[in-house]
């Protein structure tokens, strides 16, 4: 059988949900898929996929006068190329899905749609987790919906030093990564660090929220110990390195930094946020508190820090999970049989 050829459309920026779209799209191009991209202009993850195919670069906002214009260009090329899918990676993206009736149209959702107007020319959604999927329905949809899910980079961890990042060899170190907005709870991770008595706090990322993070640290008494990281090329590194993740989201549809705990042997603390209150189980894989309980994190946490064992033990559970419903075999078989258009036999 032909490998089939795909069309992507993406207008994301930098974080966990790109980090996948150049996950799938290496997976796909070791598989033999064709691929051909339209992407924002100055992406840093852009070298990752430009050996994989042709690449347009636009920012395709609504009331540019360019827009049309490239709205036209992709027109004819799914006309001349002749896709066997075409894939918005967000609702913004799938506006731009032409009415080509020679290949299968799908978007694939990282978060909850606030609605379905942007979806007119899709013969499916696909979210990553099974919620996603739900809401759709209760918004109206009725065509196809499918769950496939996300995989890590396939990476072997080598923890850095931790004298790289100031920090005594022998502390206790909390680790997390994301963007700093309200939503990753990194304000309630400051202060649940400042509670256990010696710890380090390693974040991972950056955002607009980065200077009131500093602020909190620093009147929570931790800053001295907080290492505001920055975006890296491969967090797992930092994160093998660390002897706990605490992911306090207030709404995070999945939750790649845990898959990448898990595959770094760390235990996690998480909140019952979408993503995780669907994979983790707590005591099993992780411990779970609810949603801005600063209590139960800090129980949480210093759980892990007093029993090794049970640390553990949580990391052996998260090596399970992470092959039963996370490994790349499995994802990109079921997007494969999408592109196929067997939808029925995708999974979910």
């Amino acid at each position: 059988m032909t490998a089939p050829k795909v069309l992507h459309f993406h207008f994301g920026t930098d974080g966990g949900a790109e980090r996948f779209f150049v996950n799938l799209a290496k997976a796909l191009g070791e598989r033999g898929v064709e691929q051909r991209f339209v992407i924002r202009p100055v992406r840093s993850w852009r070298p990752d996929i430009a050996p994989l195919g042709p690449i347009i670069e636009h920012h395709y906002r609504r009331l540019s006068l360019f827009s049309p214009l490239l709205e036209w260009r992709i027109r004819r090329l799914a006309r001349e190329w002749r896709p066997n899918a075409i894939m918005a990676w967000m609702p913004r993206a799938a506006r731009l899905i032409p009415d080509y009736p020679g290949a299968v149209k799908l978007t694939r959702l990282g978060d909850f749609p606030r609605h379905l107007d942007h979806f007119a020319r899709c013969d499916l959604l696909v979210g990553n987790v099974p919620g996603i999927a739900q809401h759709c329905r209760d918004l109206g949809w009725s065509r196809p919906v499918r769950t496939i899910s996300n995989f890590p980079r396939e990476v072997q961890p080598r923890p850095i030093a931790r004298q790289s990042l100031d920090t005594p060899i022998d502390a206790f170190v909390i680790s997390n990564a994301g963007r700093f907005v309200n939503r990753k709870g990194f304000d309630l991770l400051i202060r649940a660090a400042a509670r256990i008595p010696g710890a380090y706090l390693w974040l991972i990322g950056d955002g607009r929220e980065r200077a009131a993070l500093e602020q909190l640290a620093e009147a929570e008494g931790i800053r001295s110990r907080t290492r505001f990281i920055g975006w890296v090329e491969e967090p797992i590194h930092t994160i093998a390195a660390s002897d706990v993740l605490v992911m306090p989201s207030r709404h995070e549809p999945l939750g790649n930094v845990i898959l990448e705990a898990w595959a770094a042997g760390v235990p996690v603390v998480a909140t019952r946020s979408e993503g995780p209150s669907w994979y983790m189980i707590d005591g099993e894989n992780g411990l779970l508190a609810d949603i801005d309980d600063l209590d139960a994190v800090v129980a949480g946490i210093a759980r892990i820090r007093a029993d090794r064992a049970l640390a553990r033990g949580l990391v052996a559970g998260g090596a399970a999970q992470l092959q039963r419903l996370f490994s790349k075999e499995r994802i990109v078989e079921q997007y494969l049989a999408l592109f196929a258009g067997r939808i029925d036999e995708s999974g979910a």
